[in-house]
């Protein structure tokens, strides 16, 4: 199993990350992408997917960084299907509302293409359903529990354990840390969970920028979680402010003062390629 960090940026524009989205390969034809920021789809490609190749869609919280590509994951589904195939997502209470005003934003579109192309007689189909922390449900051959995070006034967040094999995958979203974030990521073989520097931000002159600090998880917070919960392989992405260059180091070193595994970190289209421990 791949995990592939698309875009580690956040909602400041940044012409070097995407939005925030990780793409799980569990196989060569069953990906599933978590959330899907600004310029998912183009990074799926240069990750080797495209959404087609999609057993589902798992989406955290309804903040519109976390969902402004989905138009675009849709649209590119259904034109590049043969046949009539469903594209599944699942989140929070909210997402069906989410999916129903964007299929009504792209209804011009699929007219169009309908009108246009004679052998594209079908319109796209989402398959949407709201889950809940304690729901547990399969996305192709994978099992996915979900649990509670807690990114108020952001309600309900959730987080998703995703078990195939012998491999477990907890990918947090937006959260701090909270007892539903521990059961996510317990034991898991890798932890992906957003992060600020909070000793950063708070020295950036701007209040706005200052009120993220109470909801989003720090470095240090995030290795003292994957350390409380034995995790094997903490993940980092959506860094708030992005690193400098050359500047990974020093968060990782933030983390590692609290957490003694392996700490990942990078660019968009970092690759965690997951060992069996």
């Amino acid at each position: 199993m791949e995990i592939v960090l698309l875009g580690t940026g956040s909602p400041l524009p940044d012409p070097h990350r995407a939005g925030p989205s990780t793409l799980l390969k569990v196989d060569q034809s069953e990906h599933v992408l978590v959330d899907a920021g600004r310029g998912c789809v183009m990074r799926m490609a240069a990750a080797g997917s495209v959404p087609s190749l999609l057993a589902g869609v798992l989406v955290t919280h309804l903040h519109s960084d976390h969902v402004t590509g989905l138009d675009d994951v849709i649209t590119t589904h259904w034109i590049m299907s043969s046949d009539p195939t469903p594209l599944r997502i699942w989140g929070p209470v909210g997402i069906a509302d989410f999916i129903h005003h964007t299929m009504a934003a792209l209804e011009s579109d699929i007219s169009y293409r309908i009108a246009h192309h004679a052998d594209l007689t079908w319109r796209p189909t989402v398959e949407v359903a709201e889950v809940a922390a304690g729901d547990r449900f399969q996305v192709g051959e994978s099992s996915v529990a979900v649990h509670q995070t807690e990114h108020a006034p952001v309600e309900p967040s959730i987080g998703f354990r995703l078990e195939h094999g012998h491999y477990v995958v907890a990918l947090a979203g937006d959260t701090v840390p909270c007892a539903g974030l521990d059961d996510l990521c317990a034991d898991a073989d890798a932890y992906v969970q957003s992060v600020i520097r909070d000793d950063l931000v708070r020295a950036v002159p701007n209040r706005r920028l200052h009120d993220i600090v109470d909801y989003h998880s720090s470095v240090a917070q995030a290795g003292q979680t994957a350390a409380r919960n034995r995790v094997g392989r903490l993940v980092l992405t959506h860094m708030v402010p992005a690193p400098a260059p050359g500047g990974y180091d020093e968060w990782i070193a933030v983390a590692a003062a609290n957490f003694d595994g392996e700490i990942v970190i990078g660019d968009d289209l970092t690759t965690v390629d997951l060992v069996e421990r």
